[in-house]
Protein backbone atom coordinates (compact mmCIF):
# COMPACT_ATOMS: atom_id res chain seq x y z
CA UNK A 1 0.00 0.00 0.00
CA UNK A 2 1.32 3.31 -0.68
CA UNK A 3 0.82 6.66 0.30
CA UNK A 4 -2.16 8.26 -0.92
CA UNK A 5 -4.13 4.81 -1.87
CA UNK A 6 -7.01 3.80 0.23
CA UNK A 7 -7.79 0.00 1.09
CA UNK A 8 -10.85 -1.75 2.18
CA UNK A 9 -10.99 -4.83 4.39
CA UNK A 10 -13.98 -6.65 4.41
CA UNK A 11 -14.32 -9.87 7.07
CA UNK A 12 -17.99 -11.72 7.72
CA UNK A 13 -18.88 -12.47 10.99
CA UNK A 14 -19.74 -16.15 11.79
CA UNK A 15 -21.59 -18.67 13.55
CA UNK A 16 -19.25 -21.61 15.65
CA UNK A 17 -20.05 -25.16 16.72
CA UNK A 18 -23.27 -25.75 15.09
CA UNK A 19 -24.15 -27.84 18.51
CA UNK A 20 -21.56 -30.92 18.78
CA UNK A 21 -19.19 -29.28 16.42
CA UNK A 22 -17.05 -27.73 19.30
CA UNK A 23 -14.53 -25.83 18.45
CA UNK A 24 -14.10 -26.99 14.68
CA UNK A 25 -16.99 -25.98 12.58
CA UNK A 26 -18.20 -22.35 11.70
CA UNK A 27 -20.37 -20.70 9.14
CA UNK A 28 -19.56 -17.05 7.63
CA UNK A 29 -22.46 -15.34 8.14
CA UNK A 30 -23.79 -11.76 6.49
CA UNK A 31 -22.95 -9.65 8.96
CA UNK A 32 -19.45 -7.35 8.09
CA UNK A 33 -16.37 -5.84 10.09
CA UNK A 34 -15.53 -3.25 7.13
CA UNK A 35 -12.00 -1.26 7.68
CA UNK A 36 -11.39 1.90 5.11
CA UNK A 37 -7.80 2.54 5.85
CA UNK A 38 -5.36 5.55 4.36
CA UNK A 39 -1.55 6.09 5.74
CA UNK A 40 -0.86 8.57 7.87
CA UNK A 41 1.42 10.44 10.51
CA UNK A 42 -0.21 8.77 13.14
CA UNK A 43 -2.86 5.57 14.34
CA UNK A 44 -6.09 6.49 14.95
CA UNK A 45 -8.80 4.01 14.64
CA UNK A 46 -12.48 5.67 14.16
CA UNK A 47 -15.67 4.09 15.20
CA UNK A 48 -18.44 4.75 12.78
CA UNK A 49 -21.40 2.76 13.83
CA UNK A 50 -22.61 1.50 17.63
CA UNK A 51 -21.54 -1.70 17.38
CA UNK A 52 -18.07 -0.14 17.36
CA UNK A 53 -18.53 2.53 19.52
CA UNK A 54 -16.40 2.28 22.47
CA UNK A 55 -13.84 0.70 20.19
CA UNK A 56 -10.37 2.28 21.30
CA UNK A 57 -9.15 4.72 18.77
CA UNK A 58 -5.35 4.17 19.27
CA UNK A 59 -3.55 1.62 18.83
CA UNK A 60 -4.90 -0.47 21.87
CA UNK A 61 -8.05 -2.19 20.31
CA UNK A 62 -8.02 -5.81 18.97
CA UNK A 63 -7.29 -5.10 15.41
CA UNK A 64 -4.60 -2.84 16.07
CA UNK A 65 -3.16 -5.01 18.76
CA UNK A 66 -3.28 -7.79 16.01
CA UNK A 67 -1.82 -5.99 13.09
CA UNK A 68 1.00 -4.95 15.16
CA UNK A 69 1.99 -8.31 16.21
CA UNK A 70 1.54 -10.03 12.76
CA UNK A 71 4.06 -7.34 11.56
CA UNK A 72 6.38 -7.50 14.20
CA UNK A 73 6.11 -11.61 13.68
CA UNK A 74 7.92 -10.79 10.07
CA UNK A 75 10.47 -8.51 11.59
CA UNK A 76 8.04 -5.42 9.93
CA UNK A 77 6.75 -2.07 11.65
CA UNK A 78 3.02 -1.45 10.91
CA UNK A 79 3.36 1.99 9.49
CA UNK A 80 0.87 4.56 11.39
CA UNK A 81 -3.04 4.96 9.29
CA UNK A 82 -6.05 5.81 9.97
CA UNK A 83 -8.87 3.44 9.82
CA UNK A 84 -12.36 4.17 9.65
CA UNK A 85 -13.94 0.78 11.32
CA UNK A 86 -18.20 -0.16 10.46
CA UNK A 87 -19.45 -3.32 11.77
CA UNK A 88 -23.42 -4.42 12.15
CA UNK A 89 -22.02 -7.26 14.08
CA UNK A 90 -23.07 -7.37 17.85
CA UNK A 91 -19.99 -7.84 20.42
CA UNK A 92 -20.44 -10.60 22.77
CA UNK A 93 -23.51 -12.66 21.00
CA UNK A 94 -21.90 -15.06 19.41
CA UNK A 95 -21.38 -13.97 16.25
CA UNK A 96 -17.83 -13.97 15.44
CA UNK A 97 -17.06 -10.42 16.69
CA UNK A 98 -14.01 -11.41 17.92
CA UNK A 99 -12.73 -13.49 14.98
CA UNK A 100 -13.70 -10.84 12.54
CA UNK A 101 -11.56 -8.43 14.45
CA UNK A 102 -8.59 -10.76 14.24
CA UNK A 103 -8.60 -11.99 10.62
CA UNK A 104 -8.99 -8.05 9.69
CA UNK A 105 -5.93 -7.02 11.70
CA UNK A 106 -3.73 -9.42 10.15
CA UNK A 107 -4.94 -8.32 6.48
CA UNK A 108 -4.17 -5.31 7.48
CA UNK A 109 -0.79 -6.12 8.38
CA UNK A 110 -0.58 -7.95 5.36
CA UNK A 111 -1.58 -5.06 3.02
CA UNK A 112 0.53 -2.48 5.10
CA UNK A 113 3.70 -4.29 5.30
CA UNK A 114 3.06 -6.27 2.16
CA UNK A 115 3.88 -9.78 3.58
CA UNK A 116 2.40 -11.55 0.91
CA UNK A 117 0.80 -14.23 3.64
CA UNK A 118 -1.81 -16.99 1.87
CA UNK A 119 -4.64 -18.03 3.88
CA UNK A 120 -2.90 -20.99 5.04
CA UNK A 121 -0.49 -18.75 7.02
CA UNK A 122 -3.14 -15.97 7.85
CA UNK A 123 -4.94 -19.24 9.47
CA UNK A 124 -2.32 -20.45 11.49
CA UNK A 125 -2.07 -16.95 12.96
CA UNK A 126 -5.25 -16.15 13.49
CA UNK A 127 -6.10 -20.06 14.94
CA UNK A 128 -2.96 -19.35 17.18
CA UNK A 129 -4.47 -15.89 18.32
CA UNK A 130 -8.20 -17.34 18.86
CA UNK A 131 -7.30 -20.48 19.77
CA UNK A 132 -9.50 -22.67 17.82
CA UNK A 133 -10.15 -22.80 13.65
CA UNK A 134 -13.81 -22.26 13.36
CA UNK A 135 -15.39 -18.57 13.86
CA UNK A 136 -11.65 -17.64 12.32
CA UNK A 137 -11.37 -19.69 9.47
CA UNK A 138 -15.32 -19.24 8.24
CA UNK A 139 -14.42 -15.02 8.62
CA UNK A 140 -11.31 -15.80 6.05
CA UNK A 141 -12.80 -18.53 3.73
CA UNK A 142 -16.60 -18.02 3.71
CA UNK A 143 -18.79 -20.60 3.75
CA UNK A 144 -18.62 -23.51 6.01
CA UNK A 145 -15.31 -24.35 7.91
CA UNK A 146 -14.46 -28.00 9.41
CA UNK A 147 -11.23 -27.58 11.34
CA UNK A 148 -8.38 -29.15 13.24
CA UNK A 149 -5.73 -26.47 15.93
CA UNK A 150 -2.85 -27.71 17.44
CA UNK A 151 0.09 -26.58 19.12
CA UNK A 152 1.97 -28.18 16.03
CA UNK A 153 -0.18 -27.13 12.73
CA UNK A 154 -3.65 -25.67 11.95
CA UNK A 155 -5.67 -28.01 9.22
CA UNK A 156 -8.94 -26.92 7.82
CA UNK A 157 -11.70 -28.47 5.34
CA UNK A 158 -13.29 -25.45 3.56
CA UNK A 159 -17.19 -25.49 1.57
CA UNK A 160 -18.35 -22.96 -0.19
CA UNK A 161 -21.84 -24.60 -0.99
CA UNK A 162 -24.30 -24.72 1.59
CA UNK A 163 -28.04 -24.96 0.50
CA UNK A 164 -29.84 -23.63 3.61
CA UNK A 165 -31.85 -20.79 5.52
CA UNK A 166 -30.68 -18.99 8.68
CA UNK A 167 -32.31 -17.20 11.17
CA UNK A 168 -30.88 -15.70 14.16
CA UNK A 169 -32.29 -14.78 17.53
CA UNK A 170 -30.53 -12.29 19.02
CA UNK A 171 -30.74 -11.63 22.76
CA UNK A 172 -29.89 -7.48 24.37
CA UNK A 173 -27.57 -8.81 26.84
CA UNK A 174 -23.87 -10.50 26.38
CA UNK A 175 -22.59 -13.62 27.13
CA UNK A 176 -18.48 -13.28 27.06
CA UNK A 177 -16.43 -16.42 26.03
CA UNK A 178 -14.35 -16.47 29.00
CA UNK A 179 -17.82 -16.64 31.50
CA UNK A 180 -19.17 -19.84 28.90
CA UNK A 181 -15.79 -21.21 29.25
CA UNK A 182 -15.58 -21.50 32.84
CA UNK A 183 -19.31 -23.40 32.98
CA UNK A 184 -17.75 -26.38 30.89
CA UNK A 185 -16.61 -29.20 32.52
CA UNK A 186 -12.69 -30.02 33.00
CA UNK A 187 -13.15 -33.42 31.50
CA UNK A 188 -15.61 -35.85 29.99
CA UNK A 189 -16.38 -39.78 31.08
CA UNK A 190 -14.93 -41.78 28.07
CA UNK A 191 -18.20 -43.16 27.27
CA UNK A 192 -19.81 -39.69 27.10
CA UNK A 193 -16.63 -38.64 25.21
CA UNK A 194 -16.92 -41.28 22.70
CA UNK A 195 -20.84 -40.36 22.16
CA UNK A 196 -20.35 -37.39 21.72
CA UNK A 197 -17.72 -37.31 19.03
CA UNK A 198 -19.70 -40.10 17.37
CA UNK A 199 -22.55 -37.04 17.61
CA UNK A 200 -20.12 -34.63 16.21
CA UNK A 201 -19.50 -37.35 13.49
CA UNK A 202 -23.14 -37.79 12.39
CA UNK A 203 -23.09 -33.90 12.43
CA UNK A 204 -20.11 -33.38 9.57
CA UNK A 205 -21.53 -35.87 7.78
CA UNK A 206 -25.05 -34.36 7.58
CA UNK A 207 -22.90 -31.23 6.54
CA UNK A 208 -21.28 -32.52 3.67
CA UNK A 209 -24.19 -34.05 1.96
CA UNK A 210 -26.70 -31.22 2.75
CA UNK A 211 -28.88 -34.04 4.78
CA UNK A 212 -30.05 -30.87 7.30
CA UNK A 213 -32.61 -33.18 8.79
CA UNK A 214 -30.08 -34.75 10.10
CA UNK A 215 -27.86 -32.04 10.89
CA UNK A 216 -30.56 -30.39 13.29
CA UNK A 217 -31.42 -33.65 14.94
CA UNK A 218 -27.64 -33.74 16.12
CA UNK A 219 -27.63 -30.23 16.69
CA UNK A 220 -30.08 -30.74 19.78
CA UNK A 221 -27.92 -34.08 20.59
CA UNK A 222 -24.92 -31.81 21.35
CA UNK A 223 -23.23 -33.37 24.70
CA UNK A 224 -19.87 -30.96 25.05
CA UNK A 225 -21.12 -27.45 25.45
CA UNK A 226 -24.99 -26.58 25.17
CA UNK A 227 -26.53 -28.85 28.36
CA UNK A 228 -23.35 -26.59 30.27
CA UNK A 229 -24.37 -23.18 28.62
CA UNK A 230 -27.81 -22.96 28.76
CA UNK A 231 -27.82 -21.86 32.22
CA UNK A 232 -26.31 -18.85 30.83
CA UNK A 233 -29.64 -18.22 27.99
CA UNK A 234 -32.54 -19.10 29.61
CA UNK A 235 -34.13 -18.43 26.45
CA UNK A 236 -32.48 -21.26 24.42
CA UNK A 237 -34.93 -23.85 25.22
CA UNK A 238 -37.94 -22.19 24.74
CA UNK A 239 -36.66 -20.88 21.05
CA UNK A 240 -35.28 -24.35 19.65
CA UNK A 241 -38.60 -25.81 20.96
CA UNK A 242 -40.66 -23.37 19.25
CA UNK A 243 -38.32 -23.27 16.10
CA UNK A 244 -38.99 -27.52 15.54
CA UNK A 245 -42.64 -26.43 15.67
CA UNK A 246 -42.50 -24.48 13.10
CA UNK A 247 -40.90 -26.78 10.41
CA UNK A 248 -37.35 -25.86 10.79
CA UNK A 249 -34.57 -28.06 10.80
CA UNK A 250 -33.40 -27.43 13.99
CA UNK A 251 -31.10 -25.06 16.21
CA UNK A 252 -28.22 -24.52 18.33
CA UNK A 253 -26.15 -21.93 20.31
CA UNK A 254 -24.39 -19.47 17.97
CA UNK A 255 -20.66 -19.86 19.18
CA UNK A 256 -20.88 -19.17 23.24
CA UNK A 257 -24.54 -17.42 22.99
CA UNK A 258 -26.34 -15.92 23.60
CA UNK A 259 -27.46 -15.84 20.29
CA UNK A 260 -29.29 -19.45 19.15
CA UNK A 261 -29.02 -19.95 15.15
CA UNK A 262 -31.66 -22.33 13.39
CA UNK A 263 -31.38 -23.73 9.89
CA UNK A 264 -34.61 -24.14 7.67
CA UNK A 265 -34.97 -24.92 4.00
CA UNK A 266 -34.09 -23.38 1.61
CA UNK A 267 -36.89 -20.24 0.54
CA UNK A 268 -38.06 -20.76 4.30
CA UNK A 269 -36.23 -18.27 6.16
CA UNK A 270 -37.87 -15.04 6.35
CA UNK A 271 -41.32 -16.75 6.96
CA UNK A 272 -39.36 -18.43 10.16
CA UNK A 273 -37.92 -15.21 11.09
CA UNK A 274 -41.43 -13.40 10.88
CA UNK A 275 -43.05 -15.84 12.92
CA UNK A 276 -40.46 -15.98 15.65
CA UNK A 277 -40.22 -12.15 15.93
CA UNK A 278 -43.86 -11.71 16.99
CA UNK A 279 -42.92 -14.36 19.06
CA UNK A 280 -39.58 -12.97 20.48
CA UNK A 281 -40.13 -9.61 20.40
CA UNK A 282 -37.86 -8.49 23.12
CA UNK A 283 -34.97 -9.85 20.84
CA UNK A 284 -33.55 -8.90 17.20
CA UNK A 285 -34.91 -11.67 14.58
CA UNK A 286 -33.39 -11.87 11.68
CA UNK A 287 -32.74 -14.23 8.93
CA UNK A 288 -29.09 -13.82 7.39
CA UNK A 289 -27.15 -14.60 4.40
CA UNK A 290 -24.29 -17.37 4.76
CA UNK A 291 -21.62 -15.36 3.09
CA UNK A 292 -18.74 -17.44 0.92
CA UNK A 293 -16.54 -14.84 -0.15
CA UNK A 294 -14.46 -14.60 3.42
CA UNK A 295 -11.95 -11.59 3.98
CA UNK A 296 -11.92 -8.97 0.81
CA UNK A 297 -9.55 -6.39 0.32
CA UNK A 298 -10.24 -3.76 -2.52
CA UNK A 299 -8.94 -0.08 -3.15
CA UNK A 300 -11.65 2.19 -2.91
CA UNK A 301 -10.58 5.17 -4.77
CA UNK A 302 -7.25 7.05 -5.32
CA UNK A 303 -6.75 10.40 -2.56
CA UNK A 304 -5.14 13.05 -4.12
CA UNK A 305 -2.15 14.61 -2.20
CA UNK A 306 -2.91 18.77 -1.69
Amino acid sequence: MKEGDMLKITVPGSTANLGPGFDSIGLALGKYLTLEIKLSNKFRFEPMTEHVKDLPTNENNLIAKVAIEVASMYDKQLPPCEVKVWSDIPMARGIGSSAAAIVAGIELANQLCHLQLSNDEKLRIASLEEGHPDNVGASLYGGLVVGLHQDEQTELVHIDHVDVDVVVVIPKYEVFTSDARNVLPTSLDYKIAVEASAISNMLVAGLLTNNWKLVGQMMAKDLFHQPYRSSLIPEIKTVQERVLELGAYGSALSGAGPTVISFTEKGKGDELAEKLSHEFSAYAVERLEIDVEGCKVEQVEKVKNR
